[in-house]
């Protein structure tokens, strides 16, 4: 067994576990997709399951409305030492949490939400999460720089993927969770990202469910300033974003150097790819992939948000106010070699055709090219807009079920797809199709492509861009009419009296049956009458595991 297939059979392999709130706040209810012609589709983010079965109650008070829970004015959450902070600006990182918040009392953890801008913090005393809660009530309380409000949590502890109930338990590996990965996550970018903080000794990576990370350093010190500093923050502009816990293990195995682990105390190691890493860490360091700034993405340095003056106390000599890191030059990066061009084989004979590839594919990466090969029946060729897209399709698509046929989805050893050998499938359509054009590929500016979050398959389907006058109702007829399965669950977001479109969730009974769904009806063009232009119906995999 690989070093990384051991990480990825246990517990670290697994995603965090996540609790959908039952209300959620304007502006954070839309998540991935690009700009309609009358909305464009936002954010939707879960909060972390931390044991509890519960939303908190907010209560009244001059600077925030009143949350309710089921209608019930006189109900009021029990004191708790776990108190649950919302309303906190996007760059925020936990030691801004711990550096306006530790004057209320000694705080055990911190539990960053990014996504929904929250976040739970554990005091040592019921006492201080009192003094925090009563403070939140009668002034207004600022962490960097923005009003946070507060109130306590249903959990009286929050669940650490350890045994440790604090920092101070001589752990120094940290389990980071990267969410939103837009970009490929290496060796070399994580040493880059944490190396300024404190020494790294050992990085392993392994990818189940999303990319995750174990990362040792030198000591239990380095560990909790890492942790502090980094927790919550991008390591690119709007995406690859930063969730860490203490992991489990206190000393990481590494049996040699590449772009999965490297044991940074022993560099002999055998390096797996060694003709094309070039010199190795510095290789990554370099320009803008070519592939990206031809698109467009505009510049190479997205800026990670490092603690300074006013945040976490280091020295100026330890780390600076802001650092860039470019991104890989694209010969670094050869886990899967190097193609924009994904052979997908264990396609459905007759349910599968170019259309359906490029509704699937496309929320990975811009689409240019599908064609179905005819020496390999079931076997199609798809032409992405860079070798990073193909490895973000790879990573959350191969293996996954699709009309009872599993697809099996590699890089091709073809650079470009050829429109050659154009054939009849057995629906009729074209076995090539060119979707270079269309706009309905959701990468094709950098402000289109940030409001995507590359999310694995779910059971939970975002909808958007749909008319006001669709009802629950036709969407299941919609789904009776093309021979897919029917939702379980629906949820309709509140839109503003001025939109013309609506949003929401559907949640099936297996994640087979929402892939199935998304491969067949998305983009499919919704005609209303008097009408004068259809509406192209969107659909995604949410973030919220259930509704």
């Amino acid at each position: 067994m690989s070093l990384v297939e051991e990480y990825e059979e246990g517990e670290y392999g697994r995603a965090p576990k996540r609790l959908k709130t039952a209300e959620v706040e304007e502006g954070e209810e839309l998540e991935e997709g690009e700009d309609s012609d009358s909305e464009s589709a936002g954010l939707l983010g879960d909060v972390e399951n931390v044991g509890a079965e519960k939303k908190a109650l907010w209560t009244t008070t001059k600077y925030g409305p009143a949350r309710r829970d089921s209608g019930e004015d006189s109900h009021r959450i029990a004191q708790s030492p776990v108190v649950h902070v919302r309303g906190l600006c996007e760059a925020v990182v936990e030691a801004d949490l711990v550096e306006a918040l530790e004057k209320f009392g000694p705080i055990c953890y911190v539990m960053m939400m990014p996504f929904k801008r929250q976040a739970l913090v554990e005091f040592e005393m019921v006492e201080s999460a009192d003094k925090c809660v009563a403070c939140g009530s009668s002034e207004a309380v600022y962490i960097a720089g923005q009003q946070a409000f507060f109130n306590y949590s249903t959990s009286k502890r929050i669940t650490r993927p350890t045994n440790s109930d604090n920092p101070n338990s001589g752990n120094k590996v940290l389990l980071l969770s990267i969410q939103n990965p837009l970009y490929p996550i290496t060796t070399d970018v994580l040493y880059t990202v944490c190396n300024p903080i404190g020494s790294v000794m050992r990085i392993v990576i392994f990818k189940r469910n999303g990319i995750q990370a174990m990362v040792e350093f030198e000591s239990v010190e380095c560990a909790q300033k890492a942790k502090a500093a980094l927790n919550g923050a991008d390591i690119y502009a709007g995406c690859c974003t930063l969730k860490i816990e203490y992991a489990r293990p206190t000393r990481l195995n590494v049996i040699r150097n590449d772009n999965e682990s490297w044991d940074y105390t022993k560099p002999y190691l055998v390096r797996r790819d060694v003709s094309e890493r070039g010199k190795g860490r510095q290789a990554i360091l370099g320009e803008h992939p070519s592939s990206y700034g031809d698109n467009g993405y505009g510049s190479h340095c997205p800026l990670l948000p490092l603690p300074g003056n006013s945040r976490y106390k280091l020295s100026s000599h330890d780390i600076p106010e802001v650092v860039a890191y470019p991104l890989p030059q694209s010969s670094s990066y050869n886990n899967h070699g190097s193609s924009s061009v994904a052979m997908v084989s264990g396609l459905h004979p007759t349910k599968m055709n170019c259309t359906r590839i490029f509704n699937l594919f496309c929320l990975y990466g811009n689409i240019e090219k599908v064609k179905f090969m005819k020496s390999v029946p079931g076997t199609a060729l798809v032409e992405m807009g860079d070798e990073y897209a193909v490895d973000r399709a790879i990573t959350h698509l191969n293996s996954i079920k699709v009309f009872g046929k599993r697809l099996n989805v590699c890089v091709s050893k073809q650079h470009a797809v050829i429109p050659s050998q154009v054939f009849e499938l057995e629906d009729g359509s074209s076995s090539y199709k060119d979707f270079a054009m269309t706009r309905n590929n959701r990468f094709t500016s950098q402000g289109q492509a940030s409001k995507n979050i590359i999310q694995p398959p779910s059971c939970v389907l975002h909808y958007y861009n749909v008319p006001p006058c669709i009802s629950e109702d036709q969407l299941l007829r919609l789904c009776s009419e093309h021979d897919v399965p029917g939702f379980t669950k629906f949820k309709m977001f509140d839109a503003k009296p001025s939109s013309k479109t609506i949003s929401g969730l559907l949640e099936f009974d297996s994640k087979t049956h929402a892939v199935e769904v998304l491969t067949v009806l998305n983009h499919y063009q919704i005609r209303i009458p008097n009408g004068s232009n259809p509406y192209t119906l969107k659909l995604c995999f949410s973030t919220s595991s259930h509704l």
